[in-house]
């Protein structure tokens, strides 16, 4: 057997960093070295088999008495987390697997070399996608599938490919990077273009209107959003603007539930008549470019997208419609995979086993996208949110399979949307199945768990802990999206808390003058941007293996880095979760308890990167929600206590010795819930190096007195700030004077915990920046 440096496979026992991780290896897994940049500390493993087939499922080994988390389809559509500790708790459908187990003492240079973590990223290979699930053995298993019963095989070399390392968020991001040089089939988010509209408040109308949306509608939450001083700059056009095929009302709350819409299929490109002028089915009348033109011109917004299926619709494009005869489209029915019904079959494959869907022909559906996206871009639409995605991968038999299928579709959207949104104006959504993952190059945005559902009690905290989980896996392909909300909602600030430090687009669906203002000037700025963070929030490190839903004793902790700070947000989601025995989400404690855990600056991984060479590990924290304010040590924590749907936000503040006795950090806007995100440079100038200061306007009298101290400035502290509002600063010694663009402000200084707190005006520019300088 062929051996890497690190994983190897040792008397039968695949073996990690001295680690024994499976056992009872069967003969006919072959464990393949990585090579080249980026893989040698990697293996693929494979298989083989006596028969040819479109369908295998291959025993690994066994696992027992390890820590995993993993990320599985629970249903169709979606992912969601799982924790386990032994083979059979690993569940069908499972994408991504991250395992903890004590090296074998090799690496001593770290204070946690001896955590070891392993991922396991199942693949494509050729025609085939693989997962990961167990058996009532504790073995791991391979299910290889073609989705095509003339599409068989024997043998897999490239099925899973394994990572492993001391940094849990190293090792994904290296693992999936090595994945991206094997396959070459898609490309890292870091190598994306982001479209604009992540870094603006949006509206979108789904929740708002559902199906039943109209031009008027659009207009009304534009204009009501607007006016409580929360402007959208960016829309959201959702279902139902298209041209359908008739079809029975549905009641409002049963669109909510996939199902209801499958038995409607696309008959034309272009709006329907809610969206006609004058509501007319008049041709001539381009009702979308009105609606789009009077978004942009009457409410400055920015960037419009408007929703299809990637089949067309959620039934699909009806043959041979008037119009469209040339997308050569057929009707298709559904085949499931065993693993999807071995979670939560869906009810919409009742509605398409009778009614099929129509299938735009692979071959034509790159004129059918851009067809159609060329109509919305001469209508002034600035992208797509393409929904109801991995249908696609149901329909393989006749078309190579489902990765084949998934994969054509999947380049004809992506050439089609490289041609007429210029911005990559993409969100992909229902989408969580590796055969879309790994074949994107361009799209940028995904959504990052099941729907925001405003009418669930139990969707709420499972919502948050899905997200971040999810993160771990598709933060490193696209910028997960944590979905829209409401901000006039029981769990509202708990949704807006966790989308502030997700790093993700923030946008709602409140219907018009349904608003919490408040609430949402923690979020947006009078601009109608927002102070997003730099990458996708994920769980801490001593969060990954836990289960922050169901186990009742552990809290949700998400890390992310601004350009200055780092952020912990902390959320008590114990109680509901998806059940595999009730195939659904349920709650399954109705009285969760107060929980306790603490945070430390280190729970924010990067921390030492934003902090800059210099930093010897201290910190100020700012809890958000207490608005404490506190010097934490190297090493040191702080504790939090949480009740169910409670969160607390820690931004983590590096601080600058300036001297022996004068140190510094910024904090940023304080009451903001990305407060950090508001900083976007901070510059320290010693006196002695510095020219002298001109300064426009005039000292007031408090100032005078502040400018009067006896002592010589040491150092100024320049910085760059967005925003207004209050903004807080962290100084060891009283500043003797502060400025903002240029002018003297009054501040305020806490000499118990060292706060300096002073107002930022509005700007008059967008995402302007203020000049703010300290003296100390």
């Amino acid at each position: 057997m062929t051996v890497t440096p690190k994983i190897s496979i040792n008397d039968g026992n695949l073996v990690v960093h001295g680690k024994t991780i499976l056992t009872g290896v069967p003969d006919n897994i072959v464990l393949t070295p990585g090579s080249g940049v980026g893989l040698v500390a990697g293996a693929f493993i494979g298989a083989t088999a006596s028969h040819n087939k479109s369908l295998h499922v291959f025993p690994v080994g066994g696992l027992e008495d390890l820590r995993f988390m993993c990320c599985f389809r629970f249903k169709l559509w979606w992912m969601t987390q799982r924790m386990g500790k032994c083979g059979k708790d690993i569940p069908l459908e499972t994408q991504f697997m991250l395992v903890e187990s004590k090296g074998g003492g090799e690496e001593v240079d770290q204070d946690d070399a001896q955590t070891i973590y392993t991922v396991f990223l199942p693949l494509l290979e050729g025609q085939f996608r693989a997962v990961l699930q167990g058996n009532d053995r504790n073995e791991m298993e391979i299910c290889l599938e073609s989705g095509d019963s003339a599409v068989e095989t024997n043998q897999g070399l490239h099925l899973v490919y394994m990572h492993a390392g001391t940094n849990p968020f190293e090792v994904i991001n290296q693992a999936v990077k090595a994945v991206e040089k094997h396959l070459q089939t898609f490309l890292h988010r870091e190598k994306k273009k982001m479209p604009s509209f992540l870094d603006w408040f949006g509206w979108c109308t789904w929740d708002a209107f559902y199906t039943d949306v109209t031009a008027e509608g659009v207009e009304e939450g534009l204009k009501s959003l607007s006016e409580g001083g929360t402007p959208p700059r960016f829309l959201i056009i959702d279902d139902g603007w298209q041209q359908i095929e008739n079809k029975a009302k549905e009641d409002a709350n049963a669109v909510v539930q996939e199902g209801a819409q499958f038995a409607s299929r696309l008959t034309g490109i272009k709006e329907n008549s809610k969206f006609q002028k004058n509501g007319e089915k008049n041709e001539q009348a381009i009702g979308l470019k009105l609606v789009v033109d009077n978004a942009k011109q009457q409410h400055n917004v920015k960037y419009v997208y408007a929703w299809h299926a990637l089949a067309g619709y959620w039934g699909g494009v009806k043959p041979a419609a008037a119009g469209m005869e040339h997308y050569d489209t057929a009707l298709a029915y559904p085949v499931q995979s065993p693993g999807v019904l071995g979670n939560q079959p869906d009810i919409v494959m009742d509605s398409l086993a009778v009614h099929g869907l129509g299938l735009v022909h692979p071959k034509k559906v790159f004129n059918f996208y851009n067809e159609l996206h060329a109509y919305l871009a001469s209508c002034g639409v600035d992208g797509v949110k393409v929904d109801v995605q991995n249908i696609i991968e149901t329909l393989g038999a006749g078309h190579g399979g489902r990765v084949s299928l998934t994969r054509s579709y999947q380049q004809a959207l992506e050439a089609s949307i490289a041609r007429n949104f210029p911005d990559n104006g993409c969100i992909s959504c229902m989408c969580h199945n590796t055969d879309g993952i790994y074949s994107t190059k361009q799209t940028a945005v995904v959504r990052a768990s099941d729907d925001f559902y405003p009418r669930d009690p139990a969707s709420h905290t499972i919502h948050i802990s899905s997200v971040a989980y999810n993160t771990l896996f598709l933060g490193e392909f696209m910028q997960p999206d944590w979905d829209m909300f409401h901000s006039l909602h029981p769990a509202a600030d708990y949704h807006g808390a966790a989308r502030a430090i997700g790093g993700c687009a923030i946008y709602v669906s409140d219907k018009p003058g349904n608003h919490n203002f408040d609430l949402l000037k923690k979020l947006v700025l009078p601009d109608g941007s927002v102070l997003r963070a730099q990458l996708p929030g994920r769980p801490t490190r001593d969060s990954l293996f836990v289960d922050p839903a169901r186990d009742g004793m552990s809290l949700l902790k998400v890390w992310n880095v601004n350009k200055c700070t780092g952020v912990v947000g902390v959320f008590n989601c114990q109680g509901a979760g998806w059940c595999k025995i009730e195939k659904k989400t349920r709650i399954h404690d109705t009285t969760p308890g107060t929980l306790t855990a603490s945070v430390r600056a280190s729970d924010v991984d990067c921390i030492a990167q934003v902090a800059g060479a210099n930093w010897d590990g201290e910190t100020v924290v700012y809890a958000y929600k207490s608005g404490e304010l506190v010097r934490l040590p190297k090493g040191a924590s702080m504790p939090v206590t949480l009740k169910v749907l409670e969160y607390e936000l820690f931004h983590f503040c590096p601080i600058n010795e300036i001297t022996s006795n004068i140190s510094f950090a910024p904090i940023g806007l304080l009451d903001m819930f990305n407060t950090g995100g508001a900083v976007e440079q901070v510059e320290i100038q010693m006196a002695s190096d510095k020219s002298p200061e001109h300064f426009d306007g005039e000292v007031s009298s408090e100032l005078t007195t502040s400018l009067s101290e006896s002592r010589s400035p040491t150092a100024t502290i320049a910085l760059k700030v967005r925003g207004c509002g209050r903004f807080g600063a962290y100084s060891s010694q009283r500043p003797l004077k502060c400025t903002v663009g240029n002018v003297f402000t009054d501040f305020n200084y806490d000499s118990a915990t060292g706060l300096v707190t002073l107002t930022l005006p509005v700007p008059v520019v967008e995402m302007y920046r203020w000049p703010v300088e300290i003296q100390v």
